[in-house]
């Protein structure tokens, strides 16, 4: 009976060493295995990974304890990012930047803004007057525009087409090297359409105004939400210096002198009459006709 005794005080002192060894080894090293097998319940270990509110799980298992470091033991010692994998579940091929939870979380970036980062297009500054553009830049915004590529609306109005500030722009910063970011929703007033847009050129702040586009029925609303955007982008060019003649009434005047003329036209459906300009190179569009 003793001897017995004595086996089993040696048998169960054995397998206490046994488990505080397994446990300083199962510490010391991370093993996410060990992570996702180990539970807690009443303040104390459980296999499984649940929450259990039965007596028995809540006693320590000392078998299945040891039985999770001797898995451990045998894989040997692997952290999460010499498998390719962070904290965070998200594995990196290359295993070179591992994609950590506080990097995700910190990220500003949000699909419905339309930004990321950072980079809050959509309210940021960023960039504005810091420093002039490079002379090469400077001299392709502000070059005189050809006479010939003037146009004037029946009203008088002198323009340049929007196309054409865009290739100014394309020329000046490249494609891609300029951008209209959308500063707010659409607005309607009416039958009219606006919207606000900013200007960002290389990555820097340059500009805001609002573009607005007159419509006549819902069908139309797309072609208006383009004029809008068209629109903004013509008076946005205007503190880059592109075109700037045309808000100049001393040039204004003179060109309409030299290449502009008003006549009386009527309109071919109503009969009504209307004094309109056009450019001596061209003719009245119809409806309107001169008689």
């Amino acid at each position: 009976m003793a001897i017995a005794t004595s086996y089993n005080s040696i048998k169960s002192a054995s397998a206490y060493v046994q488990l505080q060894h397994q446990r300083s080894i199962t510490s010391t090293r991370k093993v996410p295995e060990i992570k996702r097998v180990l539970s807690y319940t009443n303040g104390k270990p459980s296999v499984g990974g649940a929450r259990t509110n039965n007596a028995s799980s809540s006693n320590y298992s000392a078998e299945n304890d040891i039985m999770a470091g001797q898995q451990q033991a045998s894989t040997g010692p692997q952290s999460s990012q010499a498998a390719g994998t962070s904290e965070s579940g998200i594995t990196d091929t290359n295993n070179k930047n591992p994609i950590e939870i506080h990097e995700l979380n910190s990220s500003l970036f949000d699909a419905s803004e339309g930004y990321l980062q950072d980079q809050q297009w959509s309210t940021t500054f960023q960039g504005v007057a810091i420093a002039p553009f490079e002379q090469r830049i400077s001299d392709i915004l502000m070059a005189p525009i050809s006479e010939s590529e003037i146009e004037i609306k029946p009203d008088g109005l002198l323009y340049l087409p929007e196309i054409k500030y865009r290739r100014i722009l394309n020329r000046a910063f490249g494609p891609g090297g300029w951008g209209l970011v959308p500063r707010g929703a659409h607005s309607v007033a009416g039958r009219t359409l606006s919207r606000e847009y900013a200007l960002v050129c290389l990555g820097r702040f340059i500009s805001q105004a609002r573009g607005e586009q007159d419509f006549f029925d819902e069908g139309s609303l797309a072609t208006a939400t383009e004029g809008c955007k068209s629109n903004a982008l013509v008076r946005c060019c205007k503190d880059l210096g592109i075109a700037s003649e045309l808000w100049d009434p001393a040039f204004v005047s003179e060109f309409k002198a030299n290449y502009c003329i008003e006549e009386f036209v009527t309109h071919a459906v109503k009969g009504t009459k209307k004094r309109l300009w056009r450019l001596k190179t061209r003719k009245f569009d119809y409806p309107w006709t001169k008689k």
